[in-house]
């Protein structure tokens, strides 16, 4: 895992307070687009299911290629039975680690494009309060601040506030955006540089993004295309979000694939 280059942690600061100039009008417009907004977004995407198929291989096993970022082992397991399987059908992935706080975007051959720490839902949990992405902001009690886990077919979209997002739990209302700096007791930028993953538990329920790495990476790459996102669960196993996956043959030649390894740690 790298850390957040100075330069890019600063550029996110400097971001930041020039949004939260531009927010200043807007300060009501808060996490959760549909909640009592007038919403601007695109059809709503398909929520596929989290039930995958298991692998019939025939060849080698493919890994995912994580460079020298550090990641957690099911953030691997999930990634290398991604690009094993092909199961993002020819569309690039992203897989977050909720434990961790982390994102990692992935090109559809397997690739890792880059990782960053994220801001997530308040509250620990795995699913959405049903019509939770209807409700008003001020009704939304502190223990249904969740991120989903599961499987998503996410695609670009744009708020009420003409803010470019990619919807990943539409029904829900979750979506990945730039870090917003609505309310200066939150200290969002410090919870992003902060070393311990708790601190980066903040949001009503979507994915917060350091505006530097929205604006290189995730816009860039799903600015124009659709992506599966495979969201990790952290009050449930990840085999029982994504049970497919956890077929014997993927357990074999995933415990082949870690044997000769050397995982490079290094905290951010």
């Amino acid at each position: 895992m790298k850390p957040i280059p100075t330069g890019r942690l600063r550029s996110d600061i400097l971001a930041g307070l020039k949004q939260g100039v531009l927010l200043a009008a807007g300060a009501l417009v808060l996490t959760l687009p549909p909640a009592g907004l007038a919403t601007v977004r695109a059809p709503a995407p398909t929520l596929l299911t989290a039930a995958v198929v298991p692998i019939d291989r025939d060849g080698p096993f493919r890994l995912a290629d994580f460079d020298s970022h550090a990641a957690s082992a099911d953030a691997r397991f999930i990634a290398d039975w991604a690009a094993d399987s092909g199961d993002s059908r020819g569309l690039p992935y992203l897989i977050l680690d909720k434990r961790d706080a982390r994102l990692f975007v992935f090109a559809a051959d397997g690739r890792l494009i880059d990782s960053s720490p994220v801001l997530l839902g308040a509250a620990p949990g795995d699913d959405s309060v049903e019509g939770i992405g209807t409700r008003p902001m001020e009704l939304v009690r502190p223990e249904e601040k969740t991120t989903p886990a599961g499987r998503f077919l996410a695609e670009a979209g744009r708020n009420a506030s003409g803010e470019d997002v990619v919807w990943v739990d539409y029904n829900a209302a979750v979506s990945m955006h730039r870090v917003r700096l609505v309310d200066p007791k939150e200290r969002r930028l410090e919870r992003l540089a902060s070393e311990n993953p708790a601190d980066r538990r903040i949001s009503y329920g979507c994915i917060n993004v350091p505006v530097a790495f929205f604006e290189s990476v995730v816009w860039p790459l799903l600015g124009s295309t659709r992506a599966v996102v495979y969201v990790l669960p952290e009050t449930r196993g990840v085999g029982a979000v994504f049970a497919g996956a956890y077929d014997a043959s993927m357990k074999g030649a995933h415990a082949q694939r870690d044997r000769p390894q050397v995982v490079k740690i290094s905290r951010q």
